[in-house]
């Protein structure tokens, strides 16, 4: 149908007059705001066909019941429309699930997408309210289909995710394709609001104060800034706190008489230009003063010279957004109506249509129907039953088993469970997780309680019988839509993988899914029976306020307000105070909901508190959304990153807390989003549903920054290549921001995409070459090299943005500088040109490119390192790390940066005497001083040597980082000592023989010291001052005991082998002398300084053996 037919404006075409008065009275859905379901709604319907004789669409004037479902509503229209006799030959020829309806609001064209959705709960229906109208007005149009060049472009989009997110092969509701029509709406609002100019530009600026190790970098808080134009430059003097138009017209000013030396045109001013970094794509734009500029910061920081360039300003068309085919989703879709709207009390049933979920008293149960897999797997056990857990994020709600049979390619059991939870108290998010477990003895089937913690959910009968889970899989009781679960289902069920598989590691998050194998054709099939009902029954909203305020408000409440007792306030903060990792006894959790409303007062009780709501019973959940609706101490509280985080992770599945969380992190600056998303990606594998509060945050701030874009496109994508448990929801959110980015965007992921692909394909070859040596044959580094020329030649891109590094543009390939490692996996070292024309750097880009390491642990510790160093200037401590980048692009490939003028401690000591280096204490101290031109450079090297070690002490200590040697602890030229390669974490440390191979707390070794003028018992000033920096580190991460423990905890579900139980954690805990006072947790960092002082000839033994025995496994050195 032609879509200027539903332009017509809703105040046009009033229907007659007289047949509006008959109807007048009873249209309450519209003119009055009675909740009553029966509720009548005056619609006129334009239809697709045209009235004979006439050009005019017909038109159709319907009485709408309020609890009709949109489906219900569209069946009716046709009914009318057939018996009207309209355009018969229209209306045999398609069905109403041919059309759509539409309506118009505000001049946008908004679909009514949910066929489920009762009609008065629909977003039109208040619009018209608010617009007083007798009558509404839906355009019913025939579904659009996609053109040609919408169908390309989603192929394209599919190809840059990795993922074809229009198959919905593998799912069992329309969720997914549901999702992607309501993203629509955040994204087109976002659009509307984004600053063109300011997205092209993306400065990148921070709100947080100039710390005062900086300040003190600042003459007079003026500095000095090199601006370049064409071939010429001129240095001027501004201050700290000009904006950058402001630098700009202190240029003119200076520059007026030389102008035509700089080649500046008569006819232009400082506000046709822009600023640039000289060799980067990072713009200092808009009002916002010199300081906050992060590109300003680093300079004052590693003291180079601030160098910009002045240009013309990028062109924002360049970020055009390809229009989209679908009309607007309304954010009403899929809300349910209130309980008194889908009651089925006092209602007369011929006219009901749906069923409140809070009416229905029986208690839920599940037919178990059987399992059927194609090849049986070999396990020895004999028989298998079927364990069915009802699941509120972590809590077990209820759980039940069936009689356990003989182990066939087929079992049938037939047979129904009945769980002890009622179908009212079911919550939103509530997930059926069904376990088929193997075992040799029979088990008798059994019935659990309620509330308890059980992340296994396994039971403890099955430990001992020795019980294997072997299949599982989840089914989410109430769907997307608030509608509960009803008849048969077929479930693909994933495998439990063996300890020795890689996916073994990434099992917690794996388990909560509510995604199904797509494997159909091997996997392991269950069939199950839910009871059907006659009608959608549908979990509503909420009650309506006023029919509420009985029972649980007026008695449990009323205890809930009383003010606590003097003797349980000092139990209540003891409670409060407790690290995340602490566990909450049924006492704790008890007194927490008797007094919950004294824990609103207190943001701090929040995730406890909310961990001691039985999600159970509806009751109490609707107590627990009242108090959410009035939580305004949260609300006017500072910003608690930590707070905010925890209450995203796997035990909170409650949309109402989930969204509370997220409107806390909205006052996030980008620094800082950039700072925790990888965190908050991992958290979206905790939302229930595709479409989340976090979801659209996550969206919402990637379309507002191209940097925090960047980001999270590989970090998504990353997930899609590794994570089948995740790939759709990781999808639809990629599609979400990719359909927004602009075209600029898209150009440069896809040249990434290429980059990556190929580099992966020539990695793969080279591996193949030497698959079982560990040196690397001059033979094969020619092979290399003649495939990156062929590769050059033939269509890899001209240049591309740096994965860990947007602002970096890479060129041609330097190929004889290339090469393979030699190291186990044969990464290859790569040195790219530098793209960019104004850059002043003479040392091309190096990037270690690496395929079958999974490099998510590296890029986490990296960004723990990166939190660290901001906690510490806030402390005004730089510590000088060496964060470099990293970033994993698919599933076990990746990219690490390659640090220029650094080399590993093992190539120094063995550069003078060989594997005897080890023990020579003056060797690094005497490489530095013929490194420094000058003795003043030298100190400056011995100070950043100091602080970058103390910074890198502290940090590998309280993370746990092990298997430390010197062929992973580098140093640059200017003094800067870092770590690299972070396989070993959190105390997983390696061994040799059932021996631990970590003798110290961290690596402090007698050639370290003698840098610091240190030797034997002595203790130098710089070793003073080594001692005192140790302490300011270590006593300001104690301070923030709780968010690295919550960073942590939020990583514990992606795959990594070193962080897959809450115990890993633990180590942190007691890192950190976690309920030590200072003074003690002082002298025990001052113990451990010691302890490395008295043993640190045992890590010059093991450093000899490793350069002797030449032990390069798992290495791979950045620099030859």
């Amino acid at each position: 149908m032609d879509r200027q037919q539903i332009q017509v404006s809703d105040e046009e075409r009033q229907v007659a007059r007289e047949e509006s008065r008959n109807r007048r009275r009873r249209k309450k859905a519209i003119t009055s705001s009675s909740s009553a379901s029966m509720d009548q709604i005056s619609v006129e319907f334009v239809l697709p066909t045209v009235a004979r004789g006439g050009s005019s669409p017909d038109l159709l004037l319907l009485e709408v019941a309020g609890n009709w479902t949109v489906e219900q509503v569209k069946a009716q229209v046709w009914m009318k429309a057939v018996s009207l006799n309209l355009c018969p030959d229209f209306y045999q020829r398609f069905s109403p699930d041919h059309c759509i309806l539409l309506y118009q609001k505000k001049g946008t064209v908004c679909e009514i997408y949910d066929k489920h959705q009762v009609f008065q709960t629909l977003d039109c229906i208040r619009y018209w309210r608010a617009l007083k109208k007798d009558v509404g007005r839906i355009t019913l149009a025939l579904r659009p289909q996609p053109s040609d060049e919408s169908q390309q472009y989603q192929r394209y989009l599919n190809y840059l995710i990795g993922y074809d997110v229009t198959d919905v092969s593998n799912v069992h509701d329309d969720e997914l394709e549901f999702t992607r029509r309501k993203l629509l709406t955040p994204r087109r609002i976002e659009l509307l609001d984004r600053d063109p100019r300011l997205y092209s530009m993306d400065p990148w600026v921070t709100r947080k104060p100039l710390p005062e190790h900086l300040l003190s970098k600042v003459n007079n808080g003026f500095i000095l800034v090199v601006i370049h134009v064409s071939t010429s430059s001129q240095t001027i003097k501004v201050s700290i706190d000009d904006t950058p138009s402001q630098v700009l017209a202190s240029f003119f000013a200076k520059t007026a008489n030389k102008r035509v030396l700089l080649g500046i045109p008569e006819d232009v001013s400082e506000e046709d230009f822009v600023l640039r970094v000289c060799g980067r794509e990072e713009y200092l734009y808009g009002e916002k003063a010199l300081q906050s500029f992060n590109w300003i910061r680093q300079s004052l920081k590693s003291g180079e010279e601030i160098h910009l360039v002045m240009e013309t300003p990028p062109d924002p068309e360049l970020d055009l957004v390809q229009r989209e085919d679908w009309a607007q989703v309304d954010d009403c879709t899929g809300v349910t109506g209130t309980h008194e709207q889908l009651t089925i009390a006092e209602k007369d049933h011929e006219r009901v249509f749906t069923i409140s979920m809070w009416d229905c008293n029986r208690k839920f149960r599940v037919k178990v129907l059987g399992i059927d897999i194609p090849t049986l797997p070999k396990v020895p056990d004999f028989i298998v039953f079927i364990e069915a857990s009802i699941f509120h994020g972590q809590q077990l709600l209820a759980q039940e088993r069936t009689t356990s049979k003989t182990f066939n390619e087929e079992v049938l059991w037939n047979c129904w469970l009945e769980f002890n939870i009622k179908i009212k108290d079911l919550p939103k998010g509530a997930r059926l997780n069904l376990q088929v477990i193997c075992g040799k003895q029979p088990v008798p089937p059994s019935s659990k309680g309620s509330y308890h913690e059980n992340t296994a959910g396994t039971g403890t009968l099955e430990a001992k019988t020795k019980n294997r889970l072997l299949y599982y899989v989840n089914l989410l009781l109430i769907d997307h839509r608030s509608l509960l679960r009803q008849g048969e289902f077929i479930l693909h069920m994933w495998k439990m993988p063996e300890k020795s598989e890689e996916s073994s590691s990434s099992i917690n998050a794996d388990k909560l899914t509510s995604a199904t194998n797509p494997d159909k054709a091997s996997s392991m099939a269950i069939a199950i029976l839910l009871d059907k009902y006659c009608y959608p029954v549908v979990l509503p909203k909420s009650r309506d306020v006023g029919r509420d305020c009985g029972g649980e408000e007026g008695d449990a409440g009323d205890r809930g307000q009383r003010e606590m007792p003097n003797h349980l306030k000092k139990q209540f903060e003891a409670i409060v105070s407790t690290d995340p990792l602490h566990p909450l006894s049924p006492e704790d959790k008890e007194l927490l909901w008797h007094f919950r409303h004294e824990c609103m007062r207190d943001p701090r009780a929040y995730p406890k508190l909310l961990g001691s709501v039985k999600w159970g019973k509806q009751e109490d959940v609707l107590a627990t959304h009242r108090l959410l609706d009035r939580s305004h101490a949260w609300d006017t509280s500072g910003l608690d990153v930590g707070l905010a985080m925890q209450l995203l992770d796997c035990h909170y599945s409650d949309a109402q807390v989930r969204s509370m969380a997220v409107r806390k992190l909205e006052t996030l600056e980008d620094d800082d989003v950039l700072r925790y998303l990888l965190q908050l990606v991992q958290a979206v594998k905790f939302e229930p549903y595709h479409d989340s509060a976090l979801v659209r945050f996550l969206l919402k701030r990637a379309l507002r920054s191209k940097r925090i874009g960047h980001f999270l496109f590989w970090f998504l994508r990353s997930e899609i290549a590794q994570s089948m448990h995740y790939q759709q929801r990781y999808a639809v959110l990629l599609e979400a921001y990719l359909r927004g980015c602009g075209e600029n965007m898209l150009q440069d992921f896809r040249k990434q995409v290429e980059m990556t692909e190929a580099l992966q394909k020539v990695t793969r070859e080279m591996k193949a070459m030497s698959a079982d040596k560990y040196d690397v044959t001059t033979q094969v580094v020619f092979q290399l090299r003649q495939k990156l020329e062929t590769l050059q030649s033939s269509g890899l891109p001209e240049g591309f943005r740096v994965p860990y590094d947007p602002g970096l543009r890479a060129g041609g390939l330097l190929i004889e500088q290339c090469k393979v490692m030699a190291s186990k996996k044969k990464p290859l070292w790569l040195q790219f040109k530098r793209a960019d024309t104004t850059t002043l750097s003479k040392d091309p880009i190096g990037i270690l490119f690496k395929d079958g390491d999974d490099l998510r642990q590296d890029m986490l510790i990296l960004q723990i390192l990166l939190i660290m160093e901001s906690i510490w200037e806030t402390e005004s401590l730089d510590l000088c790390l060496l964060p470099y980048g990293c970033i994993s692009t698919g599933n076990r490939i990746g990219m690490i940066e390659i640090v220029k003028d650094a080399t590993t401690i093992a190539k120094i000591q063995q550069s003078v005497v060989g594997s005897t280096g080890a023990f020579k204490d003056e060797i690094l101290h005497q490489w530095l001083r013929d490194k420094c031109v000058s003795e003043e450079k030298f100190q400056q090297a011995v100070e950043r040597f100091l602080y970058s070690c103390g910074g890198y002490c502290v940090a590998t200590y309280v993370l746990g980082i092990g298997d430390r040697h010197n062929d992973n602890i580098m140093i640059t030229e200017s003094g800067n000592l870092f770590h690299i390669d972070f396989g070993h974490i959190l105390g997983n440390y390696k061994s040799f023989m059932g021996i631990s191979k970590e003798w110290v707390p961290f690596v402090l070794t007698p050639d370290f010291l003698y840098v610091m003028g240190t030797s034997g018992k002595k203790s130098s000033p710089h070793f003073l001052k080594f001692q005192d920096v140790c302490v300011k580190a270590y006593l300001a991460l104690r301070h923030h005991t709780n968010l690295l423990i919550i960073l942590f905890s939020m990583m514990l579900m992606t795959g990594m082998p070193q962080l897959t139980s809450k115990e890993d954690i633990e180590y942190i805990r007691e890192a950190l002398t976690v309920g030590r006072s200072e003074d003690e947790a002082q002298r025990h960092l001052l113990d451990q300084i010691e302890i490395c002082r008295e043993k640190g000839w045992m890590v010059q033994i093991n450093w000899f053996v490793h350069l002797v025995l030449g032990i390069k496994q798992g290495v791979e050195k950045r620099s030859t």
